[in-house]
């Protein structure tokens, strides 16, 4: 079993990790559904809408990241 919390806090931890690249994903939450066995696993963090220039930015933290 789950604990909201520590989806909220593994939330928490990629909005701050993200930030730290200057990455803001507004929309970033735990998605409360999953929690009601909606989901047959883990519960969801739902990353939401991005625009291109903070899609674009990601992408380079990520390529950077692993050397590519």
């Amino acid at each position: 079993m789950h604990h909201r919390d520590d989806t909220e806090t593994c939330a928490e931890q990629l909005r701050t990790a993200l930030e730290a690249h200057g990455i803001t994903l507004p929309p970033l939450t735990v998605n409360l559904p999953t929690f009601a066995g909606a989901y047959a696993g883990s519960p969801l963090v739902s990353l939401g809408n991005c625009n291109e220039e903070t899609a674009r930015a990601l992408t380079a933290v990520l390529r950077e990241a692993t050397g590519r």
